[in-house]
């Protein structure tokens, strides 16, 4: 069913190799190339982001649009849902991407009830599932924008007016529906405005306990309706929102364990949304995996320069490298995956754009999946970290670890045994090893 209306002058995008000259070409994303034992498309799961691709006309808070969509000049919304559907597919299929994700009001348009909004987006998703079918493209997450409306500038779940809290919850189980009309291996839920402007007028701890019913809820009627998958939960500690109660991978773990959400819940880390909370991405990728809840990944690039979400597409090949390193580690991101929740420059107005954008983001993952699997498998990384702690695999440190020492014992040792020996990080050898293994 996907058409060739919207890009006709771009042609499937074929992997050509490191050598080649084409711009409209992968390097090193060859999707049957065997790493480990699985391919390249089973390791990174790629996805592309409805929004952002679809809905974006690269306007600012300092102007409108420089992007112009030709699957947004028809005047009635369901129209341009439609073509817009249209457009994304022939997308999907044109830059070879096994997944998409979207937002309710990405793909359908908000009518002027919940019954006509409901309406609304069951005739996409209906149309929807047809593409899927048609092109085998699959969703790997659905979630709901609780975040646009004026209806939310207070919240949604965590709104102090009851019946916002109400149109949330309806928003959310019509998302949930069409996620499970369409196969969606995941739900994410994206607290954008689940924080406070001031805190002077918040009672915060009512409020995180209104999140937790309403997560609640939504997950026990997720179950109720057959859906199998990861409930995900994106952190970022603030903006739109002064400060946003999913602050980080840290805070979400221990929000879930606090709520009894942890065994139904994992965490979908964004790279711009953890230097945003003054973490590093491969920080909050360890913490979320130390966890056990590392579910998937929003994949993009912050400006360390700027103080706001610039959504740029991943283009550093170290943030890649140790992503890829956290994710092998713990053995692969399925049922999640690599989510390009990312944006071309506002200075990038051609079609084409997009597809550049895309496929420098697939490649440097690719690339990184590469140089991370050469390390993890043929250098001495893993064994230079273990030998670190390696007072602890045996005699005292080992009996600390299992809890068999007590602080008078500590004391007794630390006297007996006297001053210790130095030991160095290794920092710098570290980081000689992670260079010597980019060619």
């Amino acid at each position: 069913m996907s058409t060739n209306a919207f890009f006709p002058n771009i042609n499937p995008i074929q992997y050509e190799g490191p050598e080649t000259d084409n711009i409209l070409a992968f390097r090193y994303y060859d999707e049957n190339r065997l790493i480990g034992d699985k391919t390249m498309k089973e390791h990174l799961r790629f996805a592309i982001a409805y929004w952002h691709s679809f809905c974006n006309e690269n306007s600012d808070p300092f102007g409108t649009g420089t992007r112009e969509l030709p699957w947004a000049k028809h005047s009635d919304p369901m129209d341009v849902a439609k073509a817009r559907l249209e457009a994304a597919f022939e997308f999907f299929t044109k830059i070879n991407a096994p997944y998409y994700c979207f937002h309710d009001r990405d793909i359908a348009p908000e009518g002027s009830s919940v019954s006509e909004s409901e309406k609304n987006l069951q005739e996409i998703v209906s149309l929807a599932k047809e593409h899927q079918q048609a092109t085998g493209v699959k969703l790997l997450w659905g979630t709901a924008n609780l975040f646009s409306h004026p209806r939310y500038m207070n919240g949604a779940s965590t709104n102090p007016d009851f019946a916002v809290l109400c149109h949330g919850g309806a928003q959310v189980k019509a998302a949930l529906d069409a996620t499970v009309e369409l196969g969606g291996e995941n739900y994410v839920f994206w607290g954008g405005r689940e924080g406070y402007a001031a805190l002077i007028n918040t009672n915060m701890k009512r409020e995180l306990d209104h999140l937790g019913q309403f997560l609640r809820m939504a997950r026990d009627y997720g179950r109720k309706i057959g859906f199998k998958g990861n409930y995900l939960i994106e952190p970022k500690p603030a903006e739109p929102s002064k400060h946003q109660y999913d602050f980080d991978s840290a805070t979400v773990v221990g929000f879930l364990h606090q709520q009894g959400l942890a065994d139904d819940f994992q965490i979908n880390v964004e790279q711009n949304h953890a230097i945003l909370a003054g973490h590093t991405f491969a920080h909050d990728l360890q913490t979320a995996s130390d966890a056990g809840m590392l579910g998937s990944v929003d994949a993009n690039l912050g400006d360390n320069q700027n103080g706001w979400d610039t959504d740029y597409f991943p283009t550093d090949l170290y943030d890649c490298i140790h992503a890829m390193m956290v994710i092998l580690q713990q053995g692969g991101i399925a049922p999640g995956g690599l989510n390009f929740d990312a944006k071309v420059r506002r200075t990038s107005s051609d079609l084409e754009d997009l597809f550049i954008a895309h496929i420098v983001g697939m490649d440097t993952f690719a690339r990184g999946l590469l140089i991370a699997h050469d390390i993890l498998e043929n250098s001495n990384f893993l064994k230079m970290k273990q030998e670190r702690y390696a007072s602890y695999d045996s005699g005292k440190g080992a009996a600390y670890e299992q809890g068999n020492l007590s602080l008078e014992d500590l004391r007794d040792l630390a006297a007996e045994n006297g001053e210790p020996q130095r030991r160095s990080g290794k920092i710098e050898l570290f980081e000689m090893l992670i260079n010597n293994y980019i060619k």
